[in-house]
């Protein structure tokens, strides 16, 4: 059996954090190592998709959720404008093999890099 993702185990509570949003499948938390003015990461509770290439191609409504939910957070916390991204690969940054969306948003120009 695999070793959880620390997004898991927030879930079941071994490791505190903010749960600002929960739907029955998606939750957000905060960054702990912010990019951006507002940086929120929006999760499926599920540990079945490594990345965003898996998480479309074998749940696509489930990957619509997760950006429903950004929008709705960055309405919430921000003005509604908003960079969404997610990190497919250890080469582009990804260091959680839980897939998992950056809502990025806060006075962001069009080259700055995030996440």
């Amino acid at each position: 059996m695999s070793e959880q993702s620390v997004f898991t185990r927030i879930l079941l509570g071994e490791i505190p954090a903010e749960i600002l949003v929960e739907t029955e499948r998606v939750f957000v938390i905060r960054d702990i190592a912010p990019q951006a003015p507002v940086h929120l990461l929006v999760i499926p509770k599920t540990p079945d998709y490594r990345d965003v290439v898996s998480l479309a191609a074998q749940a696509p409504d489930l990957l619509a959720e997760m950006v429903e939910v950004a929008g709705k957070v960055a309405a919430e916390h921000a003005d509604g404008d908003f960079r969404l991204v997610f990190n497919t690969g250890a080469g582009a940054g990804q260091t959680v093999f839980h897939v998992h969306a950056h809502v990025l948003a806060g006075d962001l120009a069009e080259g700055s890099v995030g996440a």
